[in-house]
């Protein structure tokens, strides 16, 4: 082969490497958590969504990946139990970030033959003994903040920086037109501080939008429970996690947003 020929091929074959090494390079943000992350297959299924399927419009995702891994059902629990952390935890890498959502799932039966999802309550050490029905296994439940720092300390390990939301709250207005703070968000918020994770207090964040809003207005973003949103409810709490995110002092995701 002649030189003219083989030093544009050798720039080129420098050009691809750096490209592909920069590919390589693009962080990820992962999402996990239950259905008001992510409602059913992520398509709107019976007109609900979570927040975590249009997290894409406020990032740059040609600087950053949007993995939404959360699923329907899941605790902070069964989300480990069932194999989803160790998922990621295969692929998640140095300078990725993480959101995780829990809570809204973990105040169940912990045996049922139902759904055997829940945590025990608090943050504390306790464990309980149980036979899953579900799975029909023996198992050793743990308190929804053991689960949670889990999450934080494992993903740190890889480098990865967790960022832990609090739940985004029910539509449960009292008769003053007050909804109240989740017990699980406080509980997020000191696992947080245990762990020196980041803490996205969203479920305030909501509680006061709705608030401001109003039983009536509030009302149209829940076409079906008090739990799960509409489009235009996962919008606004995807747009209320993103206000979040830009308020993390030195936390670098920030970045990435459009």
């Amino acid at each position: 082969m002649k030189i003219k020929f083989i030093i544009p091929l050798l720039a080129l074959i420098v050009f691809l490497g750096v490209s592909f090494q920069k590919l390589q390079d693009k962080p990820v943000l992962y999402i996990i958590g239950d259905s008001t992350v992510q409602n059913g297959s992520g398509k709107g299924s019976d007109s609900l969504w979570g927040w975590g399927s249009f997290m894409n419009l406020y990032f740059n995702t040609d600087k950053i990946e949007i993995q939404n891994h959360a699923k329907g059902g899941r605790s902070s629990r069964t989300f480990i139990t069932e194999g989803r952390w160790d998922s990621i935890m295969k692929t998640i890498k140095k300078g990725d970030y993480i959101l995780m959502q829990f809570g809204h799932n973990d105040g169940g039966e912990l045996a049922d033959t139902l759904r055997a999802r829940g945590s025990i309550k608090g943050i504390g050490e306790e464990t309980k003994d149980i036979y899953n029905p579900i799975r029909k296994v023996n198992e050793t439940v743990y308190t929804y903040g053991y689960y949670m720092r889990k999450y934080a300390n494992e993903a740190k390990s890889k480098g990865a920086i967790p960022i832990i939301v609090s739940p985004v709250p029910r539509n449960k207005f009292d008769g003053k037109g007050k909804i109240e703070k989740d017990q699980y968000g406080i509980w997020a918020q000191e696992v947080a501080k245990q762990t020196g994770a980041y803490f996205l207090d969203l479920n305030t964040m909501v509680i006061e939008k709705y608030e401001k809003m109003g039983a009536e207005k509030v009302n149209a973003f829940f076409p079906k429970d008090h739990t799960h949103t509409n489009e235009a409810g996962a919008i606004l709490n995807a747009e209320l996690v993103t206000k979040g995110i830009k308020q993390l002092k030195g936390c670098e995701l920030k970045n990435y947003i459009k």
